[in-house]
């Protein structure tokens, strides 16, 4: 890293060059001059006693070969024998991406007896599946599938790999490219590419008060997480590509986990996959109110779920909450009732196909993403609609 280097200090005052800092980083300790954390780089040292100080130049880095690193990959995680909604969606964004870049798309298959399901996804418009399948991959076990994905990389050489924010996805994903040195954007709401291959990666940050533009055009391959139900999965069309079966030496399967028994988690409804969504906001004043958003949920056949407010304050289940947060939907309909529509919020609602806000305040940010806005109390709205509902069955 560059930084600044103190030379040679004797018959000087020291005191006179520890002053020459208005950030108090030049200090003394033990009869010598240092430099510390609170350097701003300025260089005000350095144009005042350049004999002294100097600058510690960051070595030039090595361009990186981008000709050798070509196609984008998709890891595919597979669940219960069926591959992860989250790992389709990705598969689209990437043959999107691909083609703009006249590049092919890989995808990475890991597990045991999984070879039928690689000819499955060249469905998809994959042009090659990469398919390791193995008995030891038959559970994830994170230093066999590290192993996998890292010998996958190294033989196939992917621009760009997208992997799904699932459990699987963020705790593999950072290990991999930590071996590669490269980077990772995790969460990724947008993706676009460069011509030159350069995978423009954008998310919110702090807290969603804004959006981050990562940008890597010195490393490869180039990593990104994404949630489930952000991107559009694909269509079937006619298979042209090929599946192709990987081996990889019995030493890199080794794993000090043992999985003893697995136990099926218990089958929940969930928010991510509903079709309509009832959201509750800080406008809902007391937990006893909830019965009028069940009411108008049940009537729609809808979910209900809150923002982060209502989580906290255990009105909710923690699985209910929507945002950066919580969970990232696109049902048909989502319907808020008492929602101000913070960034946090809108990352994750506003890809839904229709949105009806309800909020008293008419500058509310909701209003910015909703079709349809009604300005008014949730206390005199929602009743009126659970009588148009019961008249005419719709809510429009």
């Amino acid at each position: 890293m560059s930084g600044i280097i103190i030379h040679s200090c004797k018959e000087q005052n020291l005191d006179e060059l520890v002053a020459l800092c208005p950030f108090n980083a030049i200090e003394i300790k033990s009869g010598q001059l240092e430099i510390n954390a609170g350097c701003r780089m300025c260089r005000i040292c350095i144009k005042q006693r350049p004999e002294i100080f100097t600058l510690n130049e960051e070595p030039v880095k090595t361009l990186i070969n981008k000709s050798e690193w070509k196609g984008i990959a998709v890891f595919a995680e597979v669940s219960s024998d069926s591959v992860h909604p989250v790992s389709l969606e990705l598969i689209g964004k990437a043959r999107e991406l691909a083609d703009r870049t006249s590049q092919p798309v890989f995808c990475l298959l890991v597990g045991d007896r999984v070879e039928k399901t690689g000819e499955t996804l060249l469905q998809y418009g994959i042009d090659r599946v990469f398919v390791y399948d193995r008995p030891e991959l038959k559970y994830f076990k994170i230093e066999p599938y590290a192993a996998v994905f890292t010998d996958f990389i190294e033989k196939v050489k992917p621009s760009a790999i997208l992997v799904g924010g699932t459990p699987i996805g963020r705790s593999l994903a950072p290990r991999v490219a930590a071996r590669f040195r490269t980077g990772l954007t995790a969460d990724c709401t947008i993706l676009d590419i460069n011509k030159n291959t350069d995978l423009d990666q954008i998310r919110p940050a702090y807290g969603g008060n804004i959006m981050a533009h990562i940008h890597t055009p010195n490393h490869r391959p180039q990593f990104a997480t994404v949630r489930y139900k952000i991107f559009n999965a694909p269509e079937k069309t006619s298979p042209v590509g090929v599946v192709e079966r990987c081996d990889i030496a019995d030493d890199k399967l080794v794993s000090k986990i043992e999985v003893i028994e697995v136990k099926a988690k218990e089958s929940v409804r969930s928010i991510e996959d509903a079709e309509v969504i009832v959201v509750a906001g800080k406008g809902v004043k007391k937990q006893a109110d909830l019965s009028m958003i069940d009411e108008l949920a049940s009537s729609l056949d809808a979910m209900t779920a809150g923002t982060r407010p209502l989580i906290e304050q255990g009105w909710y289940d923690p699985r209910l909450q929507i945002g950066l947060s919580g969970r990232t939907v696109k049902p048909r309909l989502i319907i808020t009732c008492g929602v101000s529509g913070s960034v946090q919020f809108a990352a994750g609602m506003q890809a839904a196909d229709n949105i009806i806000a309800i909020n008293s305040d008419p500058t509310a940010p909701i209003f910015n993403l909703a079709h349809y806005a009604l300005v008014g109390d949730i206390y005199e709205v929602i009743p009126g609609l659970l009588k148009r509902i019961e008249k005419s069955g719709s809510v429009l």
